[in-house]
């Protein structure tokens, strides 16, 4: 359902209109609403997912917008599928200023029963694929002199949450990675920063309801909107900053948790609970609707 908030304009960023910005992870979930947002202002996008169907079904939503929007299929853990987009972004007559990470993948599981392909897939699509990525693309800004590279990492990688240890770790590493890249460009005028949002309501949350283990992700009240957290994004870019937590609120606590890990053993507890009630809350509303 469309938030009544969602449907309002937002003011348009300057660094937006006229200018090409690759997006991953744009079959669904935020990425779709970035793409969406960056097309509003007048963007040139080409959006990539593995899943080329969701893509033809976004394509297909977005048609008054298809003289602006390329789709491509893109395995964001393969190198040379990396290049190709890259290639099909810089045969367009407008040059690239944008990447926008937003590719991910969880699989609720504690690290004691966690199978090898659990760790594959968490580092691969999460971690390696913004590594991948980003030093493509830096390498291509770094040349122009202009650019800005925006990776989605997680609350969860900033405080480790116990559940979901393999997704918190990878984010941990797109966070980490992000900030030294950040460093890295300054001097060359490309702007890096990363985004850490806390539970947003997309496909990936649901498939957290029924797992125990996720339990700690649904107690920081209800998700995040996806148009919220991806217009956050659109309006970061150009923008020197460095890292934004959504919410605040919950980004003060990870942080405080992260500059005191011992803080979080008299925490865990009662978030657990509060986030075992809450998915119980969201499967009902789920099922009734």
């Amino acid at each position: 359902m469309v938030e009544d908030w969602e449907t309002e304009s937002m003011n348009p960023n300057p660094y937006v209109k006229d200018r090409t910005f690759v997006v991953t992870g744009a079959g669904g979930g935020i990425g779709q609403k970035i793409v969406r947002i960056l097309l509003e202002q007048s963007a040139l996008v080409v959006a990539t997912d593995l899943n080329l169907e969701s893509l033809k079904n976004l394509q297909n939503d977005l048609r008054k917008y298809s003289h602006n929007l390329i789709i491509a299929k893109h395995d964001v853990t393969d190198y040379n599928s990396w290049r190709e987009v890259l290639s099909v972004a810089t045969s367009q007559s407008i040059s690239i200023y944008g990447l926008i990470n937003s590719a991910g993948y969880l699989k609720p599981v504690y690290i004691s029963d966690a199978k090898p392909e659990d760790i594959v897939n968490h580092l691969d699509i999460n971690a390696k694929g913004v590594m991948y990525g980003s030093s493509l693309f830096a390498k291509y800004l770094k040349k122009r002199e202009n650019g800005h590279i925006i990776n989605i990492a997680s609350l969860a990688g900033v405080s480790p949450i116990p559940g979901i240890g393999l997704y918190s770790a990878s984010k941990f590493a797109v966070r980490g990675f992000t900030l030294a890249l950040a460093e890295e460009l300054r001097s060359f005028n490309v702007k890096v920063s990363c985004v850490c949002p806390d539970a947003v309501d997309t496909g990936m949350l649901d498939l957290q309801l029924d797992y125990k283990e996720a339990a700690i992700t649904f107690s920081g009240g209800p998700p995040l909107s996806p148009y919220y957290v991806a217009s956050e994004v659109v309006d970061l870019i150009g923008k020197d900053t460095l890292e934004i937590l959504l919410p605040g609120w919950r980004g003060i606590l990870a942080k405080m948790n992260n500059f005191v890990p011992d803080v979080g053993k008299f925490l865990i507890n009662p978030f657990q609970d509060r986030g075992l009630k809450a998915q119980e809350k969201i499967k009902k509303k789920k099922t009734i609707k």
